[in-house]
């Protein structure tokens, strides 16, 4: 029996997909401000599913047609036509338990619908709110992994780059690590995880400076927050549940 590791790569943005094999490989989507930490909050209070889209009319019709929540954002703010946004406040349990969720945004529904289109057969999404949860399901696996960056409209990202880094601080003894982007990625995240929230603050970075202007603190901060919402959305026959 062979011992060689899982190889593990990171795409620091969606305009690097294209660069890797992703076929044989559990894509990890990372949209930590705020896609994916909304999904995972959303199924851990009870969500019966999460189902992506990459444009705001799909996400209306099918709304529409399930009588679904429908939800999203476009640069931050909520996108005109849709009922919610983007922030993992708007769907305690009291709210989401038992319901369907449709939701759209500038990065991580988008990059889902590339790694889809670039044929990946196995899809999870990842943010610090389900950060063990994630990184137990990679060991366990055994399969090579691609950690795929949302980004900001292909621009690299700081919060991100923070996850991946975590996710590798975490499980890189049971992978093979030979690629510079998941380095940059470590160093980075080590050089933050006194305190990640600190750390976006002075590095001024983009997404930071974004959503602070719309008083969104509260929400970077919950963002940065391990295991929050401790469950694996798993993405499959166009919807994404609690694996």
């Amino acid at each position: 029996m062979s011992n060689k590791k899982p190889v593990l790569y990171t795409s620091l943005s969606p305009a690097l997909l294209k660069l890797y094999e992703i076929k044989q490989s559990i894509v990890v989507i990372i949209d930590v401000l705020r896609a994916t930490s909304t999904i995972a909050t959303a199924l851990s209070n009870g969500a019966k599913e999460v189902i992506p889209v990459d444009s705001v009319d799909e996400c209306i019709r099918i709304g529409k047609q399930m009588r679904a929540i429908t939800a999203g954002e476009r640069d931050g703010k909520v996108a005109e036509g849709l009922q919610y946004g983007n922030s993992p406040f708007e769907y305690p349990a009291s709210f989401i338990e038992n319901k369907t969720l449709v939701l759209t945004t500038t990065n991580g529904t988008k990059l889902l619908h590339m790694a889809l289109t670039n044929g990946a057969n196995e899809i999870i999404t990842g943010s610090f709110a389900n950060i063990d949860a994630v990184c137990e399901y990679l060991i366990k696996s055994g399969k090579p992994v691609l950690l795929a960056c949302a980004a900001w409209k292909d621009r690299v990202n700081i919060e991100d780059t923070l996850f991946a880094g975590a996710v590798i601080n975490k499980i890189e003894s049971y992978f093979e690590i030979d690629c510079d982007a998941s380095k940059i990625a470590h160093r980075t995240y080590q050089d933050a995880s006194a305190d990640l929230y600190e750390y976006m603050k002075k590095q001024n970075a983009t997404h930071f400076q974004r959503l602070s202007k719309f008083g969104l603190e509260k929400d970077i901060k919950h963002c940065l927050t391990n295991n929050t919402a401790p469950v694996l959305p798993i993405y499959k026959e166009g919807k994404l549940t609690k694996g």
